[in-house]
């Protein structure tokens, strides 16, 4: 009950619900007088009114109840002292006074039942039961004040004597209703009412059960006692007299039943089991029942009973033959009926471990049962999580993957090597005569033990599955062993786990390998050298002779609590080799004692060698197989011919012989001879193909591909030649090559490899706190003690004199030093002043003016840092004025996250240096040098560097990581958490050295800037991907030399070859008719197939992010270890879509976007585009106006596009209000912004219209997608348009884009693929042109390749006839096509200088190609780019975007392209208020659904939902269900419209009485019933 060992509370508001089970008018109907309770009636009617006014019952502790707007209005405002001061004055004297006349009228009561028990004289009953009704009302009503020890003393012996008198049901009604209202009253009196005898007669009226009003008040008496008093109740027997009769009671007094006995287990004793052993019968049989929480209630008393039975005991086998072990296993099972909460359905599991560790009777009756597959399913379908532990423990139980591994180890008897165990012999013998109980098991769980381990879980249960495993092939003989592991690829598997470098995991996988041996070695020897276990065991002997690339070892740390924390750290932070023992004592076990012994992990591994691989031993060679001693033939031989081509530099002479080695590679790869996964990475062919692909460049520490030109070409026909293996040439057939092969056996290897550590804090619950640093403000989790000390020798910085500080542990180092400059620095003045001036310079900008880092607060002082993001409670005062102070940063470290800033902060100073970019316009300059997000600025550099305990900390991690990081370097497998948070950590600051200025020119993306002459062959080359590709760190814990890194790098290069096939193919085709082997410009065309993206997403690393993003310490990105946001950033293609939609939400908007909606249950997991909305954050209703989107959408987003609040639309003169309305307005503004005449997107005038409808609506037409159309820097007006203008719109757009992303709302507007590349930061080549315009694109093309052709015969003919005739362009001439130096369908774009453009012939082609090219995809469109990054970087930094690809962000922002098939209607529509699934109108809807088309289906969404797409993951992602329910109609029904609630998804369906009625009505309504939202 809510109210235990609480005061009672002082209006009659508050009665607890308890108290008003109790009136006589919700009791069963009984024998006694109910005249006495007449006096009672009117009281509880008086409440029952009170109540049903809208009180919330449901705990005493309650306070009034306030509505939500209330809250936030306090929340806002607060109350006011001096009123709330005045009225609890007010009370306590009321209090005080109705005390004293309390203690008065309990002192007549007490008087008055007290003459029956002196001098033997005795009272009328009718006296009695007024007294008693007296006294119900008084203590109803009265304070813990009102009646002293004394006073509950003195009538405690009354009450019980009263609950004995037999001959008046009424007075031991109300007597024993007494005894409940006193222990609720005061405290203590359940004592007095123990020592007065209170349990004994409470059971006693319960085991007559006599009256059942009686028997039920008994038990509420009983519950409140048993709470503080177990024992007592133990004694007395009240669980059985709580059981016996408890069928007779209602659900809701079986409830407090349970919860009694309950209340009795918590303190069982061991020592006298008896009075509890009797309910176990009982019980059982109660497990059968349907309430969730009673048999919730019963499966924790009988977990506590069983952890009260020692070891060995006969007990235990008594109680398995009730029939515990069968409830239990079908209440674990996933398909029972009974869905129990985690502590709960973990400690059943416990529970069965328990029983099958002293009860040989148990591990039978398990066998019987099948308990393999129940613990399969369990295994397979249950959320892994790596191990993850449950705070919430029965009997210290942990996670249920860790239970159920405990459970199979405690079937299994111990191997032969550990006899000292209970029930070893007994076990044995059942299993050796019980062969088809061993197979059974060995074929449901085998399997799935190998994908646990593999699944990357954490260490225990990598040991507790391996310890299963190993019990297993112990006790299975040979010929049943050769069956069930020949589906089980054994060898792999074992070499995978000797990457592991814990001792105890590594002697469980020598052990398993010994066994197979000794009983299949001609069957599985080869096997073992193939899949590299005899070098793996090798390397276990011999660590610097044998090889590490298959063997790498990584440090894989876990977040312990400390040893004064109650948690998981019995079960699981001990030594594994008590971690699923549960024979042996905890604390024999917590003396820290290994039974390891030092050496005996080297002495079995020689004992095999010595056993088995002797031969091998003696000659190692024989060690290597043919496939992998051919692999690396042809690895050295590849990267011998790419040092022989770097150092001579002729790369053209050797391409055949590339191409022959590396087809050679791939028959390999693709033939019929398995490679394993050990011979693929032993072989070196790895690291040669990335030596290839990289031009000889990937190991070097810096590579700069745009400072050496030839460089570049190289690795591009390195590139183009290798994907002559897997795209189609236009000489050749495709061969038998698919790039899907290769991709897998990387990823298999990437499996294999990979040891990247998942730290986890095993935490519940995060407490707040204060951080001083950076920003001084509350935290939701622990801070860092962090004590900041000037650097030895340093004399340019000031000491810091603060003693120790708390620093948000996830700040970045550039935070903190934001934080830490001005007060070390010596002119400190002269920084607050100029950041005091900039600020003011800020503030004074109109809202229209939003360049993309107007707001960065780097330039500010500490306190003003301070007050301008004080806290998210300051947020939520501003309800109608935009935060100014508060907008997106610039793309920087993307580990700055904090809960509750607006949209983050940015080191990025306020002055910018122009870029100087050629324009002539005075006011063009300024507006792109506005919206630039490249400026320059001398404060961007470090000031400072930071030092911890003598390290150089990495400003790309944040405080937090950095600790994390050193641990990891210092090998130490177990951080205490308590000593994490309580250490105070030194960190000393020496003033960073100035870098060096580079000049801009030389970045190789400033294209916008760069001359003609630079930009000849530029858009035509694929530098784009080579620097992305070359230039980034996959993370910093990997060394280049590492295996891993490898296989990332070729990985990346393959992933960038799928998405850059057009390109390739492009550029190959181009080659070939430059030089002569095709003549015809129509081969020029490509058509490619690409491998499905999800090939590359590698399942481990999935999992392993997807768990560290469920970890409470998981608030931002920075909280998880470095590995995940470099990775992320690098290749983010290796994780899943719908993990890095959740990454997404984390990095962007921190942990409360992150979390799913509350009524979020899909089974996509990803980003619910509907209603993915951040508990907590407030939200803000605005009124638009239907005929002015545009205008509202510029208002709404100047008031609230850099605030964090969910944004709610209502229509002028319409009463809708909430998600439907809301969604259609995206929907309304995508459509105005997709309109003709604003001069905004490219637009193909040459397609005919194809409806009318798109005609009316003046829609601008691209059927390729939307695509910026080219402005000239020298034109302000075209068409009567003004490029300002277009400016202003791209801004809004960028800010609709951003906020509909923030809310989960959805867009219904088709960018170009090529528009998501530049959102997502990618520069474009000429290439990407044919994806918007493909027609343009396709004679860009074939202009060029005619100048490419005439370069080469420039280059080897001196025949100028025969260069004339090969350089035409389609049998005529260049001048022949009157092409003029403007701009292809844009006249008034000149694209040279002077009065009159000039005509365009075979000498200046490739310069008017380049020309247009560039105005096309850069200068033309640059302006309108940055300014659309410009307006979405005021809501969250564009850069958390660019771990999508174009197709992803497409549908992340504007959902599925394709609706539902016809299986997914019924599996995801409910149906409700008088239709079922099996309803004639429901039939009728879903043919009608089937049957309509594309614009159909939209326009049906639209009706439905508010929006015409629907989110990402289709119909099972729309929240809440769509759902049909049956409109109730006044006349008849074919007369009436279907009508919808969208903020609910609901359709109300009239019942149709015909199929073609409910069609045209349905399509009326779904076109005609668009527009508006009023009641329906």
């Amino acid at each position: 009950m809510g109210n235990r060992g609480q005061k009672r509370v002082e209006t009659v508001d508050d009665l607890p619900a308890d108290k008003r089970a109790c009136s006589s008018l919700e009791l069963k109907p009984s024998s006694s007088n109910s005249s006495v309770q007449t006096p009672m009636n009117p009281v509880n009617s008086t409440l029952e009114a009170t109540h049903e006014g809208g009180m919330d019952t449901s705990s005493s502790s309650s306070g009034s109840p306030r509505s939500e707007g209330e809250s936030e209005k306090d929340s806002a405002y607060g109350p006011s002292d001096s009123d709330g001061e005045q009225r609890r004055s007010v009370l306590r004297e009321y209090q005080r006074g109705r005390s004293s006349g309390d203690h008065g009228k309990f002192k007549r009561v007490l008087l008055s039942l007290g003459q029956e028990f002196e001098g033997g004289q005795t009272i009328e009953e009718s006296g009695i039961l007024a007294a008693l009704t007296e006294l119900c009302e008084l203590l109803s009503f009265c304070t813990d004040s009102s009646i002293s020890s004394l006073m509950a003393d003195s009538l405690s012996p009354i009450l019980v004597k009263l609950a004995k008198h037999e001959s008046n049901p009424d007075i031991m009604l109300l007597a024993i209703r007494a005894m409940t209202y006193l222990c609720d009253v005061h405290s203590q009196s359940l004592g007095f009412l123990v020592k007065h005898g209170a349990v004994p007669t409470l059971c006693q009226r319960l085991m007559a059960i006599e009256y059942l009003d009686v028997a039920e008040q008994c038990l509420q008496a009983l519950e409140k006692i048993s709470y503080e008093h177990p024992l007592a109740c133990l004694q007395s027997g009240a669980i059985l007299a709580v059981l016996t009769y408890i069928d007779f009671f209602s659900t809701s007094l079986q409830r407090v039943a349970l919860s009694t006995v309950v209340n009795i287990c918590k303190e069982l004793p061991s020592e006298c089991p008896s009075p509890f052993m009797e309910a176990v019968p009982i019980l059982c049989n109660l497990l059968q029942y349907e309430d969730r929480q009673l048999v919730e209630n019963v499966a924790t008393c009988l977990i506590k009973i069983v952890e009260r039975v020692h070891l060995p005991s006969d007990m235990l086998d008594e109680i398995c033959r009730h029939g515990l072990i069968h409830q239990t296993t079908h209440l674990i099972d996933l398909n029972c009926r009974t869905t129990l909460c985690q502590p709960v359905y973990t400690g059943l599991i416990g529970l069965l471990v328990k029983l099958a560790s002293g009860s040989i009777v148990a591990v039978k009756t398990l066998f019987d049962l099948n308990i393999s597959s129940i613990l399969r399913e369990i295994l397979s379908t249950y959320d892994l999580a790596h191990g993850i532990l449950s705070p919430n423990m029965v009997n210290g139980h942990c996670d249920p993957v860790h239970e159920v591994l405990k459970l199979l180890n405690e079937i299994f008897p111990a191997i032969a090597r550990d006899l000292n165990v209970p029930l070893n012999l007994e076990k044995e013998d059942f299993l050796l005569n019980q062969p088809d109980f061993l197979r059974k098991f060995g074929m449901d769980l085998l399997p799935v033990l190998i994908q646990v381990v593999n699944s990357g879980a954490n260490l225990y249960v990598c040991y507790g599955s391996l310890s299963v495993i190993n019990k297993f092939v112990y006790f299975c003989k040979s010929e049943m062993l050769i069956e069930l592991l020949q589906d089980t690829d054994i060898s792999s598997f074992l070499a995978g786990v000797f990457i592991q470098k814990d001792q105890h995991v590594l002697m469980l996988a020598l052990q398993i390998t010994d066994t197979v041996l000794q009983k299949l070695s001609d069957i599985f020897l080869n096997s073992f050298i193939k899949e590299g276990v005899f070098f793996a065991i090798d390397a276990l002997l011999t660590p610097k002779k044998c090889s590490q690339s298959m063997f790498p070892t990584f440090s894989s740390i876990q977040l312990s609590n400390g040893p004064n924390q109650k948690s998981v750290a019995r079960d699981v932070l001990r030594c594994l080799c008590y971690a699923f023992d549960t024979g042996r004592s905890i604390s024999a076990s917590e003396t820290g004692t290994c039974n390891l012994e030092k050496d005996s992990v080297p002495s079995l591994a020689k004992q095999i060698m010595t056993n088995y691989f002797a031969t091998q031993l003696l000659n190692p060679e024989k060690g290597l197989t043919d496939v992998l001693q051919k692999l690396r033939t042809l690895a050295v031989a590849l990267t011998d011919l790419v040092n022989i081509s770097v150092t001579k530099n002729v790369t053209m002479h050797h391409e055949e012989e590339f191409y022959s080695i590396l087809r050679q590679i791939m028959v390999q790869v693709n033939g019929d001879v398995p490679i394993s996964n050990f011979e693929f990475i032993e072989s070196g062919l790895v690291k040669a193909l990335a030596n290839y692909l990289s031009n000889a460049q990937y190991l070097r520490v810096n590579t700069d591909l745009s400072g050496g030109f030839n460089h570049t070409i190289n690795v591009e026909k390195r590139f183009v030649v290798f994907g002559r293996l897997f795209l189609s040439s236009w000489d050749a057939p495709l061969e038998d090559f698919h790039l899907s092969a290769l991709t897998l056996k990387l990823q298999t290897a990437l499996s294999s490899v990979e040891n990247f550590p998942v730290i986890l804090s095993h935490s519940s619950k995060l407490k707040n706190s204060y951080a001083a640093v950076p920003y001084g403000r509350c935290m939701s989790h622990a801070c860092l003690k962090v004590k900041f000390m000037r650097g030895e020798g340093e004399t340019t910085l000031c000491d810091y004199f603060e003693d120790v500080l708390t620093v948000d542990p996830f700040s970045s180092l550039d935070d903190i030093e934001s934080y830490l400059w001005p007060k070390v620095s010596k002119n400190r003045t002269e920084q607050a002043k100029s950041a005091a001036t900039q600020v003011l310079g800020r503030l004074r900008r109109k809202p229209s003016q939003l360049p993309s880092d107007m707001s960065s607060p780097g330039g500010q002082s500490p306190d003003l840092m301070e007050s301008d993001g004080v806290s998210s409670d300051m947020q939520e005062m501003q309800e109608d004025k935009a935060n100014v102070s508060h907008s997106a940063p610039e793309e920087g470290d993307n580990l700055r996250q904090t809960t509750d800033e607006a949209t983050g902060a940015s080191e990025a100073p306020i002055d910018q240096k122009e870029t100087g970019e050629h324009i002539s316009s005075k006011e063009d300059t300024s507006m792109s040098t506005e919206y630039s997000g490249s400026s320059s600025n001398e404060d961007a550099s470090p000031k400072l560097l930071f030092y911890l305990e003598g390290q150089h900390l990495d400003r790309a991690f944040s405080l937090y990581q950095a600790i994390l990081q050193q641990r990891i370097k210092a090998e130490d497998d177990t951080v205490n958490a308590v000593e994490l948070w309580n250490q105070v950590y030194r960190v000393t600051y020496r003033k960073a050295a100035k870098p060096r200025q580079s000049c801009p020119k030389d970045c190789p993306h400033q294209a916008h800037d760069s001359s003609t002459s630079d930009r000849v062959g530029k858009y035509w080359k694929c530098t784009p991907f080579f620097c992305d590709t070359f230039v980034s760190n996959f993370t910093s814990d990997l060394e280049k030399s590492s295996p891993v890194y490898d296989v990332l790098f070729v990985l990346k290069n393959l992933e960038g070859m799928n998405r850059f096939r057009f390109h390739l193919m492009s550029r190959e085709r181009m080659y070939a008719f430059a030089i002569g082997r095709i003549d015809n410009l129509d081969n020029l065309k490509v058509t490619t197939s690409a491998v499905p993206q999800n090939a590359f997403v590698s399942c481990k690393l999935t999992e392993k992010l997807e768990q560290l993003m469920r970890d409470p310490l998981a608030v931002s990105v920075g909280g998880m270890p470095v590995w995940c946001s470099q990775l992320m950033a690098s290749c983010p293609f290796l994780f899943g879509f719908e993990v890095r939609c959740k990454y997404f939400r984390l990095a962007a908007f921190g942990h409360l976007q992150a979390q799913p909606h509350p009524m979020a249950h899909n089974d996509s997991g990803g980003l619910n585009g509907r209603r993915h909305n951040a508990s907590g954050l407030p939200r803000k209703k605005f009124s638009v106006c239907r005929d002015r989107i545009l205008e509202s959408a510029s208002t709404m987003m100047d008031l609230y596009a850099r605030q964090k609040a969910i944004l709610e639309v209502e229509y002028n003169e319409e009463v809708g209000t909430g998600l439907g309305p809301t969604l259609e307005f995206y929907t309304l503004v995508s459509h105005e912004f997709q309109k003709s005449g604003l001069g905004m997107w490219r637009e193909d005038y040459r397609l005919p219209i194809k409806s009318l409808q798109v005609e009316d609506s003046g829609i601008c037409v691209s059927p390729c997608g939307l695509f910026p159309r080219p402005w000239s820097s020298t034109v302000r007006t075209s068409n009567g348009i003004e490029f300002s203008e277009v400016i202003k719109k791209f801004v809004l757009l960028g800010q609709i884009t951003a906020k509909a992303l923030q809310d989960g709302r959805i867009l219904d507007i088709p960018f170009s693929k090529s528009f998501y590349k530049l959102i997502l930061g990618q520069e474009l080549t000429a290439y990407d042109i044919y994806s918007f315009d493909p027609e343009l694109g396709r004679a860009l093309l074939e202009f060029q390749a005619v100048v490419e052709r005439k370069r080469f015969f420039e280059s080897v003919c001196r025949e100028n006839s025969t260069l004339k005739l090969d350089s035409c362009f389609r049998n005529t001439t260049i001048e022949d096509l009157y092409l003029d130096f403007t701009l292809p369908g844009y006249p008034d774009y000149v694209l040279t200088s002077g009065p009159d453009p000039k005509l365009v012939n075979m000498t200046n082609l490739e310069e008017y190609v380049e020309l247009v090219v560039d105005a096309t995809i850069n200068g033309g469109i640059y302006r309108q780019v940055e300014a659309f990054k410009s307006g979405f970087n005021q809501v969250f930094p564009i850069k958390h975007l660019q771990v999508f690809a174009e197709e992803e962000l497409e549908r992340l922002l504007c959902g599925e392209r394709e609706f539902w098939t016809s299986n997914e209607l019924l599996d995801h529509i409910k149906f409700d208020h008088g239709y079922t699934a099996s309803s004639p109108p429901v039939i009728n809807l879903l043919d009608v659904i089937r049957e309509f088309d594309r614009e159909q289906q939209r326009a049906f969404l639209q009706f439905v939902t508010g929006a015409p797409r629907l989110p990402p993951g289709g119909l099972a992602s729309l929240n809440p269900k769509l759902t049909i329910v049956r409109k109730h109609c006044s006349r008849w029904a074919d007369a009436d419209l279907p009508s919808v609630m969208t903020c609910a998804n609901y359709l109300k369906l009239p019942p149709y009485s015909s199929k073609e009625r409910m069609k045209e009505k349905l399509l009326f309504a779904i076109t005609e019933g668009q527009g508006s939202f009023h009641l329906s």
